[in-house]
């Protein structure tokens, strides 16, 4: 195998942590916005919380051998590669961290399973149930060797929805009711917009029902503390045709138009219901078409003693109403999420200073850190992500089966 290039001006510790604890080598497949993003969080965590590992961040992975150094360098990286087989058999790799699209995720982590690695993978965690089903089999045969898989659904790590899973569980709600989640981007509305590789289903998998609907999936259940048991859905593709991106279908979010169009095999947005275990009802949006949202999610949840909603737009607050004061004094009231008691909360800042978007990725190294060294299995799981590749398949399932539009009389 070459020998790799080293970057320059990168750290061989460039967490700050104290050296004398053991290190955690970590090697990262892609560099763009998922890889900035983790790059922001594999970097800090170790400045922020006091973790029982070393991180060091050894290598970064892109096809693109100019990019991939440049990115080596902004964000922190030893070395970097351009072949992912290469960066996973690295000797200064423990840990595999996989922010590619969809369509390599299976090949990519069942291989660093394979030669004794950990893994941390976007998601959602595959393209099909299929694929996901053999990572979740090579995760669970991978844990009794010693090896974690988790997969990256960062919305669990805002500390307030962190809070509010814990008082969910705390039974501050009672038997729940509904949860009702909708995600809202506006990206695709220009119908001039390139047709990238996030618009073809075979690398994508889907549209905005795996770009965000894993991610309300996951949440829901995350603060429900249940899965969903049925779907019922509609999909819809608004722009079937798009320009080609200079470079062809693969470029990503930024290509440059160019002239002849191709077809979007993916949906552009997705409505479905659902019901959850304990028989509580559930709604769900995700669209890349609604105009003036940037990145809006929400999330209601309401049980027979109160409700609660966050709104990721406000990430530091929780909105809270319990239903058990009278009613001359009920309402919904504002939690301030920044308390030092608060999830993540008691190595930042003092209360009232906000956290943002970038924090929720040093909190998921934070967990993973943590977990490999007290060797329990991570959460979200490979099998986590599995069931909301199932829910994801139900729905285009659904959508499928209710295709025909039933006209109601007037």
């Amino acid at each position: 195998m070459a020998q790799p290039q080293q970057s320059e001006g990168a750290e061989a510790n460039p967490d700050g942590a104290a050296p004398g604890k053991p290190p955690l080598r970590v090697g990262m497949v892609g560099y763009a916005f998922m890889g900035a993003a983790h790059s922001q969080g594999w970097r800090t965590a170790g400045r922020v919380f006091d973790l029982p590992r070393r991180l060091v961040l050894s290598a970064i992975c892109g096809r693109d051998a100019t990019a991939v150094h440049q990115a080596a360098e902004q964000h922190g990286w030893a070395a970097a590669e351009t072949d992912w087989r290469a960066l996973i058999a690295r000797d200064d790799v423990d840990l595999v961290d996989i922010c590619t699209p969809g369509d390599s995720h299976a090949e990519i982590a069942l291989a660093a399973l394979a030669v004794g690695k950990h893994v941390l993978c976007e998601k959602p965690l595959a393209n099909t149930v299929e694929e996901a089903s053999m990572m979740a089999e090579a995760a669970e045969e991978a844990y009794s060797r010693g090896q974690l898989a988790m997969v990256g659904f960062n919305y669990r790590r805002v500390p307030a929805t962190a809070l509010a899973r814990k008082m969910v569980g705390e039974g501050r709600l009672g038997r729940l009711r509904h949860v009702r989640v909708t995600y809202l981007q506006d990206w695709l509305v220009d119908p001039e917009f390139p047709l990238t590789w996030r618009l073809r289903r075979e690398q994508a998998g889907s549209g905005s029902l795996g770009d965000l609907g894993a991610h309300i999936v996951d949440l829901a259940q995350y603060l429900a503390g249940e899965p969903l048991t049925g779907v019922s859905a509609l999909i819809e593709t608004f722009v079937r045709q798009r320009p080609l991106p200079r470079g062809g279908p693969t470029s990503g979010l930024s290509a440059v138009k160019s002239t002849g169009t191709g077809q979007v095999t993916v949906d552009d947005a997705v409505l479905f219901t659902g019901r959850f275990t304990s028989g509580a009802l559930a709604s769900f949006e995700a669209t890349r078409y609604a105009t003036g949202r940037k990145n809006a999610l929400r999330i209601e949840l309401n049980g027979e003693h109160g409700s609660l909603a966050f709104d990721l737009e406000r990430l530091n607050e929780l909105s809270y109403h319990d239903g058990t004061e009278p009613g001359a004094y009920a309402g919904f009231r504002r939690i301030l999420v920044t308390e030092p008691e608060h999830p993540y909360l008691e190595a930042w800042w003092p209360p009232g200073h906000g956290l943002g978007y970038e924090h929720s990725f040093v909190h998921q190294a934070r967990d993973l850190v943590h977990a490999i060294a007290e060797g329990r299995q991570p959460e979200p799981s490979f099998a986590d992500g599995l069931q909301v590749q199932r829910v994801l398949a139900a729905v285009e399932e659904s959508a499928e089966k209710n295709s025909v539009y039933t006209p109601i009389a007037v």
